[in-house]
């Protein structure tokens, strides 16, 4: 199931024996977490109630001797069991060592199949993996992990945020905080900070702390408060090299220097914007919209800011020309490799060869 189904299911009925949780995203799983705190412990009693084990420090038969086990405090317990993949036999390597660890690890499965055939009531048991990827190299990591624990039969998927995701979610958390904060802000705001909802949320509370609700958040202000936000001026260093402007470009290449941005980085944006900008003028696409759909097919992520970025480069690069600069960016990328002069005297060669 979804975090929003776990939530809506926990409004209507009593929560599950156990649940195993899956996937990196942490915003919701912050979400379902108290959800579960405030229907299995409705009376606030953390400190009795709510009991915290990691599967590095204990073994999984541990803790299905402690949810069995009467608490004299706490009528009702959430036992939440951290690194729930370490739960996995070992297999060849725990063998090779001289390890039982293996047989110690099926014991643990079994035990907790035994205990769910009869669970203790007001004992609710969340197992959590946010080590793995729901897709992707870690696919089959997740399948081991869902298959050793089969017996847990409540299970909670939690994806990454796609960037649209994102943005949906930065600005209604925005508007919840009475926030003022334009679009191309908000546009700003996700994409340094990769999408992550966790990150956006505190980055959204800190803003309204720090702006109040008299005046708009600037992109100075992101700059100011948002961890690694000097990201921002290779953006800008992008826009400015796709309308042309020579100044404008070398400003944003002065401001990445002060600000000790590694070069090569700036570089690799560059040379992802006139890619995209390429396949676009190759596939006939002229503004923002017909982008955003095209790419969006394609499962590459692109939002409505970056679309308008690469509809501003098609405009005013020809494709030929697009071309071109993908070719000075390899050579540029070779010279940042090569016995040469500063970082920045490349650099800057390449700004002036290309606007």
């Amino acid at each position: 199931m979804s975090p929003h189904q776990l939530i809506a299911l926990l409004r209507h009925r009593a929560p599950a024996p156990a649940y195993l949780f899956v996937g990196p995203e942490t915003y919701e799983r912050e979400l379902c977490r108290a959800a579960l705190i405030t229907k299995v412990l409705p009376e606030g009693d953390l400190e009795n109630g709510f009991v915290r084990h990691d599967l590095d420090d204990v073994d999984l038969a541990d803790v299905v001797d402690d949810a069995r086990s009467l608490s004299l405090f706490a009528p009702n317990r959430l036992i939440w069991v951290g690194s729930a993949e370490l739960a996995l036999p070992r297999g060849r390597a725990a063998a090779a060592a001289g390890e039982d660890d293996g047989e110690a690890e099926r014991g643990g499965a079994a035990a907790l199949a035994d205990y769910l055939r009869d669970p203790m009531p007001g004992v609710v048991l969340v197992f959590d993996c946010l080590r793995y990827e729901l897709e992707g190299e870690d696919k089959q990591r997740i399948q081991r992990v869902q298959k050793f624990y089969s017996m847990v039969e409540a299970r909670v998927e939690f994806a990454r945020y796609t960037p649209a995701e994102a943005r949906k979610l930065a600005g209604l958390l925005a508007k919840n905080a009475a926030l003022k904060i334009g679009a191309a802000e908000l546009d700003l705001l996700v994409e340094v900070l990769d999408a992550d909802a966790a990150r956006i949320a505190g980055e959204i509370e800190k803003l309204s702390l720090y702006a109040g609700h008299a005046r708009n958040v600037t992109a100075a202000d992101i700059r100011t408060l948002v961890p690694n936000a000097r990201a921002t001026t290779i953006f800008n260093l992008v826009a400015a090299l796709g309308r042309g402007n020579r100044a404008a470009s070398l400003d944003a290449l002065d401001l990445l220097v002060k600000e000790g941005e590694y070069l090569p980085l700036a570089l690799n944006f560059l040379a992802t914007q006139f890619r995209l900008a390429l396949a676009a003028s190759e596939a006939g696409l002229r503004n923002p919209s017909q982008i955003q759909a095209h790419f969006s097919k394609l499962d590459t992520p692109m939002w409505r800011s970056r679309a308008e970025q690469i509809a501003e480069t098609v405009s005013v690069f020809s494709a030929d020309k697009m071309r071109a600069a993908l070719a000075r960016i390899f050579e540029t990328d070779k010279a940042l490799r090569d016995a040469r002069p500063d970082d920045r005297v490349v650099m800057e060669n390449f700004v002036l060869a290309l606007t």
